[in-house]
Order: C-alpha cells, then structure tokens, then sequence
C-alpha cells in the first residue's frame, strides 16, 4: 500500500479536527409548545367553585378541541403579583385608604400560600415607579406605602405594559394587581400595547376601582371601561368597592380567586403555532350553571418544554463562544 503523502495526513487531521469541533457546535433542539393558562369558575350566585375535574372542562384554540395535558385544582404554583398604585393627582382623598388596605392584603396573601409567592411594588402618576422588586419580605413593601403622595397625570397604560414585561420573565402564575381610579391622561402606550404586552406575559389583570363608575356621575369612564375589558381578556375582573370595610372586602376576593384557581395546560393540535400570531382560546365547562372565567387566547410560540415526544427536531449551531454547564 502506498504511504499516504504528508500534506494529505496534515489535511485528513484538519478535517477530523473540523468535524468534532462542528459536532460539539451542534446541539438537537426539541421543540414542543405548551400552553398554560388559569381559569376560576362561578356559579350563577357568583360563588367559587373549586371541585371540578378535569373531564369537566373543554379548550377550544381557534375552534379546535384540545386535550388537556396538564390539570391541576387549587393550583400552588408560585405567584408573581405585580402592584400597581395609582397616586395620580386624582387619588389624593382616597390615598390613604388604599395603602391601608394595601398593607392588609399583603399581610393575608403571605400567611398562606406557597413559599415562593412574591410581590412587586409599582407607583403611577405622570411616571412609572418599580419601588420594591419581586420579593417575600413584607416589610420592605409596607414601609414604603406611607412614603407615597398623589400628584400629577395618571399613565396607567404604560404602568400595565412596563409591569407585564417583568412579569413575562417570570415562572409561574402571573397577576398584574392594579388599584386606581381607572382613568388614564399621560401614556405613552395605549389601550391595545397594554393589554397586548400582559397576553405575551401569560399575566392575570385584576382592578379595584378607588372610585366607582356610579359613584360620579359624567365622570370621563373610559379608563374603567378598559379595565374591565383587561380583565375579561386576561381572566380577571374588575372590583369597584367604596373606601374602608368593601376594599378590604375586594382584596379579600381577589385572595380567594386565586387559591381556588385551575391550572390547565395543552400542546395545541390541529392550529398552525406561528411566532407573534394569536390564538383564540374558549375555555368552557360542561356543569349547567357554572361560568368559566379565563384568559380569551395567547400569542405563539408558546411554552417550549422538554421531556415530551417531539412535534420538530432541528439541528442547531450553539451561538459561539457558549459553553453548556
């Protein structure tokens, strides 16, 4: 046999060399999407009912039926609540009461519950504040609530937009947990960017209102309007208690949806999940007299979880320079 020339031996080694670099370059990436979403259901009194099953409920994305994958009653995932105070110039009266029973709800939501729930702190008037990041320590929250002054215009819009985005990094469940006035004068985002940015964020809005629509005849409702409809699209609601006794009485219920919530979870079959597209979901279930309150659809891609048979399997190149751990 002839001795291969040098120059070749050199080359085939470069060659070798090159494959095992390309194929520690490459990784398989798994794609398979997983929808969530949190839904409470009500009677016909308005009364919580938490003892479904899953053979109870039926998911509709864009008209196509959806087997439940993931179920769960009562659901203890983790909370990520974000609290959003109005002090606009509006709220100057009603200031007090409301961080009054601010300070009240914190004190029940971290009595019980799981460990891992955590609470972000945001102020809106002209501006929007983040003064405390997610945390647990109810200390840090509450010391800063006598601190506040109601001034100026109301940006509640971008204060649901900026919110949503540190929501949408977190894990869990997601509630944007706002107590205005409802109006809005000085965004920069609008009604669409708002609730838009809370969808991609998978988050829950829920309102109360410091003052309600009746309680000021020919006032400018277009703010609380928006909310109520934030909260018909997210799986919300809006409250419009008076001050005192009836806004303790709001956060009370809002501590209560959300300890008697469904965890439901499906891989969409049968719809194209196209990146930035919506997708309309019906959450219904089949108990006469109960209504079903959930968010109205989602934007793909959705979740991408491991661990499951694959709809796609791709080969990749890492980015450079990345190293796996």
């Amino acid at each position: 046999m002839r001795p291969w020339p040098a120059a070749g031996k050199a080359a085939l080694v470069a060659a070798l060399a090159g494959l095992a670099i390309l194929a520690q370059e490459l990784t398989i990436r798994v794609d398979v999407n997983l929808v969530r979403l949190l839904a409470t259901v009500k009677d016909e009194g308005g009364r919580l009912i938490g003892g479904l099953d899953r053979g109870d409920f039926e998911v509709l994305d864009n008209g196509a039926p959806q087997e439940i994958a993931i179920f769960e009653r009562q659901t203890e995932q983790p909370l990520s609540i974000a609290l959003l105070i109005d002090i606009s110039g509006s709220t100057a009266k009603e200031l007090k009461y409301q961080t009054d029973s601010v300070r009240r709800f914190l004190g029940a939501l971290f009595s019980e519950g799981n460990p891992a729930d955590a609470v972000a702190l945001y102020t809106f008037n002209y501006e929007v504040t983040k003064l405390a990041h997610f945390t647990r320590n109810r200390s840090t929250l509450e010391k800063m609530l006598p601190t506040l002054k109601a001034e100026a215009g109301t940006s509640l819009y971008d204060a649901v937009f900026l919110a949503s985005e540190d929501l949408e990094q977190r894990e869990g469940r997601k509630v944007l947990l706002v107590v205005t006035d409802g109006g809005d004068t000085t965004s920069d985002k609008d009604f669409h960017a708002a609730l838009e940015a809370a969808q991609l964020a998978d988050a829950v809005i829920y309102s109360i209102l410091v003052v309600p629509i009746k309680g000021n005849v020919g006032r400018n409702v277009g703010g609380e309007n928006a909310l109520t409809t934030l909260g018909e699209r997210t799986g919300g609601r809006v409250f419009t208690p008076s001050v005192g006794p009836a806004m303790d009485a709001a956060f009370a219920e809002v501590i209560r949806e959300l300890r008697t919530q469904y965890l439901i979870g499906f891989y969409p079959r049968n719809v194209p999940l196209t990146k930035d597209r919506f997708h309309r979901l019906d959450v219904r279930t089949s108990r006469p007299g109960l209504r079903v309150s959930a968010r109205t659809g989602y934007y793909g891609e959705a979740e991408s979880v491991p661990g499951r048979a694959p709809d796609s399997i791709s080969i990749v190149p890492k980015p450079a320079g990345r190293q796996e751990r």
